[in-house]
């Protein structure tokens, strides 16, 4: 069996989940679990992955839980610690999982955040002025892209009638349809796009990539000068599927363009959808 100690295996860890195609944020968030665990485990003078219990996992986790932590976020923690047991046995540092033996705490899932119509409409008006704003905002609510995927379009995925989608970490490509109005925004962003060498779609005015999180912020602001409270910029795709859930679409041709491996997280909007029209195999607009 190979040695190695907590924290160079927190590190090799990192490195382990890059490799596993990984998001960005899931790297981020597991590795920052991982180096509380290692952290917690030092100050019970544990340095060697052998050396590690069930009543040691479960103390960090009540730790967790007395700063603070949510039952959502601890049990985030376990999937972290789980997926850093799988890295240290297919290394070959350990034989025995001690997190497996771990229970997840019970915690209900918040409903997802849906703008109404008029919502969503004062959104639009909000924005109006701002053509690049305008398109990210029609764009994610008219083809409930996500938001990581709308940063990495380029300016040749744009087609007439439809968007190609490239694969992204975990996510397979796919084209979407583009409806008239996504197609009225995009054309009014494209006249006034910056002239540049980067073939990015949205970019800055200095003609560099416009950033996730630059992105995020613009849109919330707009949430906030809508009036529209407590939204979030992935809301926009949870209202794009229950518009047309509402509205008949079927349940299958919605999972493929919004790009779901399972059909069952598609199903599970249908509970805040109450009085389905008939089923129908177009898209109507927002």
């Amino acid at each position: 069996m190979n040695q190695i100690k907590l924290v160079d295996a927190s590190s090799g860890f990192k490195n382990f989940l890059k490799e596993k195609g990984h998001s960005t944020s899931t790297i981020v968030a597991y590795g920052k679990d991982i180096e509380q665990l290692v952290s917690f485990l030092g100050e019970l003078q544990k340095h060697d992955v052998h050396n590690v219990s069930k009543e040691d996992i479960e103390a960090f986790l009540a730790k967790m839980n007395k700063d603070g932590y949510t039952p959502k976020s601890i049990s985030r923690k376990i999937n972290s610690t789980r997926t850093f047991y799988r890295f240290l046995k297919i290394n070959e540092y350990v034989t025995d999982d001690p997190s497996l033996l771990v229970a997840h705490p019970k915690y209900q899932l918040a409903p997802p955040r849906i703008l109404t119509p008029t919502e969503y409409r004062a959104l639009r008006d909000a924005a109006r002025n701002d053509a690049r704003m305008s398109a990210i905002i029609e764009l994610l609510l008219q083809t409930g892209i996500r938001i990581g995927e709308l940063t990495s379009l380029k300016l040749s995925d744009i087609q007439k009638e439809s968007l190609h989608v490239p694969s992204m970490e975990k996510h397979a490509e796919r084209t979407v349809p583009l409806n008239k109005r996504a197609q009225e925004a995009l054309k009014r962003y494209l006249d006034v796009r910056p002239k540049a060498t980067e073939d990015h779609l949205f970019i800055t005015k200095s003609g560099k990539p416009f950033l996730i999180r630059n992105i995020r912020t613009s849109v919330e602001r707009y949430f906030r000068l809508a009036e529209i409270k407590h939204a979030k910029v992935n809301d926009l795709r949870h209202t794009f599927v229950a518009h047309h859930l509402k509205h008949g679409a079927s349940i299958i041709l919605l999972s493929k363009i919004l790009g779901h491996k399972r059909l069952s997280t598609t199903e599970r909007y249908l509970e805040y959808v109450p009085n389905r029209a008939s089923e129908s195999q177009s898209l109507s607009e927002l």
